[in-house]
């Protein structure tokens, strides 16, 4: 009887950093070099950081735009045709539309649909819910909700070359430089 064993293969090289000047740092120099997929990991947040990693900004403000506001259009539309076509309903001589009683309706269905937006565009976005990662299984990493800090620069990076990646880091001042494996 023969049981296939399942090889793992590397994943990403994963770095430590003693404090929070010494990973902003290297964030701005792995940026400059032009490594494109990369993170970094802190036990909390870092205010600048994502500017030193070079991220762009969210595309999650337009995603709650262009949804919140036709779904609110889109609810006003559907009353008045309700009320002021379809269905005409005669009320001691008022309009068969005023479009003032439905507009704050149509505001918290916008609110709703954009409360919405926000949930699903942030899921989509960020990949999520990803119940495992490589990173889980390195012993190391567990010490990032400890004030431990963490740079992972992935094996799929076009500029990742095994030694001139680590001599990069430690460079930079890394103190524990391993590679995860998937």
């Amino acid at each position: 009887m023969s049981y296939n064993i399942k090889k793992e293969k590397p994943h990403a090289l994963l770095a430590s950093f003693e404090d929070v000047n010494s990973l902003f740092s290297a964030c701005e120099a792995l940026r400059d070099k032009g490594y494109r997929y990369w993170d970094a990991f802190s036990p909390f947040p870092i205010h600048g950081l994502e500017k030193a990693m070079g991220l762009k900004q969210s595309k999650l403000p337009w995603i709650v735009l262009f949804v919140g506001i036709p779904m609110g259009i889109l609810a006003l539309l559907t009353w008045l045709w309700m009320n002021g076509v379809d269905y005409k309903f005669v009320i001691a001589g008022k309009p068969f539309f005023s479009w003032q009683a439905y507009f704050i309706p149509a505001l918290e269905v916008a609110f709703l649909s954009s409360a919405f937006a926000v949930l699903f565009g942030f899921l989509a976005l960020t990949k999520l819910p990803r119940y495992h990662h490589p990173l889980f299984q390195a012993e190391s990493f567990s010490g990032v909700t400890d004030g431990s800090f963490f740079i992972v620069i992935e094996l799929r990076d076009p500029l990742y070359e095994s030694d001139r990646t680590q001599s990069l880091l430690e460079s930079l001042s890394a103190k524990n430089i391993q590679l995860v494996e998937s």
